[in-house]
């Protein structure tokens, strides 16, 4: 017999080797049938784990925990694998993985999927619910595990296994009816739970993501214990469809992308480019404020630079070079960031601690050479603008600039209305993955732990990222989402304590001795594209007067009105505020519904009583509402609101 702690601290004795699912079944039907996972003692399981001695046993649904959300999602993925191969027996298996708010899977078949077959496909997966089948787990040998793929003429699931073929390790399949799928689990215990799902969309993706290899179709869907729940979500991706930045930036014409130019090289059109003009300006000011002092390097430099720091060995593939080596005297490449330029001017003058800290800032464009799959709208191209920063310090000076660096970008966050959106992630090397970084577990150590000193004392609620630190030192990356709810590193600040010996920066302290200073990598706004990509989504297109390209609109009513709505135009202008007159001979109502459609934030519209009182009828966005004011009471309120970066 074993006991079992339970939820609340209930203890119950129960049989030795009994399965977590059937201490649900015990606990009542209900939590039976609502089951997805389970914990004991603390760790995620399969609700067939027996259990074979004392310990805490927690059961999860799908509304407790996101990880039984995967289990259920990714259930509901096999699910639709059995179908698909059951309609086209001839499609071949790739990989369907749960993903956020879904899964997908691909499939390598002879002709894409059309709407039609997406719906056969949802009537199959019917079925397979209907059928109620028992998922089942069971293991082979790698070899026998590869000579069942290959009879079953699954090529893609071979060469999986084959990567673990000569480790000793067992390869995991499950089988649901007449349908045997690799993988490793958890699983729901049978198709039955999977109440509600939904095939969302059918896109081309290539084999691990990699365009030298085959083009698979792509399935997205979702997945859901009730419909209501899915029905929801399903209205909620449909407006976040109407606030993608990639439909609606073109649609209010901020940016555009043109094929002969290339894959993440958005061109910012005039209304996208000032509002980036907006945020460089706001960023620059704020940072001088705070004693960053403003440099401009070089866009590219000789691969001798990216060998002393380390990137030319551990990042090259992410750079665009110029020139081969061992053929062309000078091997150049573009910079996929500022840190090895800045440090130049460290090294301009020998440096004291009294110099210390010393804080560098640059507007940088930077490039990197993206995989055509990763690239999305302005969310990820292939050259960006960045602030990036660089502060070197003494070791008694780490902390309070650290956190003056973490003020900063959280200022930035909630004068730009972002801040509740985002989440803290503390980035640290992969011990077992050692070549991906310089530098010894030691120094790693090390820097993790000071950072890990930093973030607690300062109370940052964050996550912890194995494998996501830069390959010179840990960092916090402050993480947002998109509008379809995938996450993205907006800002990061970063610790080094490598790169000052690699470069030779060097103070004299106190002592008379030489010293390497501590380095802060930082950004205060981050990627000004991903920044904009982000506000079009937040607002709509509906950005905060101060952001908006257009702050104000003015609509006369007659020809006989344009020479006082250029008079107030001047006026506007004198004080800053982007106008612009609507003069073409349309009627009102039309001018209106464009500006509207432009989303202004204010319209001004002028006729014969405006004229002789002085005045405007002033129409503000999202409002029905006329406010007749005087010129001047208008001016002053859109510069007040542009000054404070008021958002409404």
């Amino acid at each position: 017999m074993v006991n079992v702690t339970l939820k609340g601290g209930v203890v119950k004795e129960f049989d030795d080797g009994i399965m977590a699912m059937d201490v649900a079944k015990e606990l009542g039907m209900g939590l039976f049938k609502a089951a997805c996972l389970c914990k004991i003692d603390g760790e995620y399981a399969d609700l067939r784990t027996p259990i074979t001695k004392d310990c805490e046993l927690e059961i999860l649904t799908f509304d407790d925990d996101d990880e039984a959300k995967k289990t259920f999602r990714h259930t509901a993925s096999h699910v639709m694998a059995q179908a698909v191969k059951r309609l086209f027996p001839e499609a071949k298996l790739a990989i369907g993985p749960a993903i956020d708010n879904g899964f997908y899977y691909d499939f390598d078949v002879e002709k894409p999927f059309t709407p039609d077959d997406l719906l056969k496909i949802e009537a199959e997966m019917k079925k397979i619910v209907k059928e109620n089948l028992r998922l089942e787990k069971f293991e082979l040998d790698a070899d026998e595990a590869i000579k069942m793929m290959e009879e079953k003429g699954e090529i893609y699931k071979v060469e999986l296994i084959k990567e673990h073929a000569g480790k000793g390790e067992k390869i995991s399949f499950f089988k649901q009816g007449d349908f045997v799928e690799l993988c490793a689990g958890p699983h729901l215990p049978d198709t039955g739970r999977i109440k509600a799902y939904k095939i969302t969309s059918c896109t081309g993706a290539y084999w691990r993501g990699d365009s030298t290899k085959k083009m698979l179709q792509r399935l997205y869907a979702t997945a859901f214990t009730k419909k209501e729940e899915m029905e929801a979500y399903l209205e909620s991706v449909e407006e976040a469809k109407k606030r993608d930045h990639n439909k609606l930036g073109r649609e209010l014409e901020l940016f555009t992308t043109c094929d002969y130019i290339g894959q993440g090289l958005p061109i910012m059109l005039p209304k996208g480019a000032r509002i980036i003009q907006l945020l460089q300006r706001f960023v620059e000011d704020e940072e001088q404020k705070r004693g960053w002092l403003l440099t401009k390097t070089p866009y590219m430099a000789k691969s001798d630079l990216y060998k002393i720091s380390g990137h030319w060995d551990h990042y090259q593939d992410g750079m665009f070079v110029m020139g081969e080596e061992g053929k062309d005297d000078e091997v150049f490449a573009l910079r996929p960031m500022t840190c090895p330029f800045q440090y130049q001017a460290f090294l301009n003058r020998p440096r004291s601690y009294r110099d210390l800290p010393l804080r560098y800032n640059e507007t940088s464009t930077l490039f990197r050479n993206e995989a055509s799959g990763e690239m999305h709208g302005l969310i990820r191209v292939r050259q960006f603008t960045i602030s990036e920063g660089h502060l070197m310090c003494l070791p008694e000076q780490l902390e309070d600039e650290f956190k003056n660096c973490l003020e900063l970008a959280i200022y930035m966050l909630k004068t730009l209305g972002l801040y509740e959106d985002v989440s803290y992630r503390f980035s640290q090397w992969d011990p077992a993955d050692t070549a991906k970084y310089i530098g010894t577990p030691e120094q790693w150590d090390e820097a993790q732990g000071i950072m890990k000193k930093i973030l607690d004392h300062l109370e940052i609620p964050y996550k912890i990222g194995i494998g996501e630190a830069a390959f010179y030192g840990p960092k916090l990356d402050i993480q947002i989402k998109n509008v379809f709810g995938k996450e993205d590193t907006l800002i990061t600040i970063q610790i080094d304590q490598m790169l000052a010996e690699k470069f030779g920066m060097e103070y004299t302290d106190a002592d008379g001795t030489k010293k390497n200073p501590y380095i802060i990598h930082r950004t205060s706004i981050g990627c000004y594209e991903r920044t904009l990509a982000l506000l079009i989504e937040k607002y709509a297109g509906a950005f905060p007067v101060w952001l908006a390209p257009t702050q104000v609109k003015l609509l006369p009513i007659a020809d006989r009105h344009h020479d006082y709505a250029y008079e107030i135009k001047a006026k506007l202008e004198a004080k800053g505020i982007r106008c612009e007159v609507d003069g073409r001979s349309e009627k009102i109502g039309y001018k209106v519904r464009e500006a509207r459609l432009e989303k202004v934030p204010y319209m001004l519209v002028m006729g014969d009583k405006d004229i002789e009182n002085g005045s405007v009828a002033v129409r503000k966005r999202g409002c029905e509402e006329v406010s007749n004011m005087s010129v001047d009471e208008f001016v002053e309120l859109v510069v007040e609101q542009t000054n404070s970066k008021i958002i409404f």
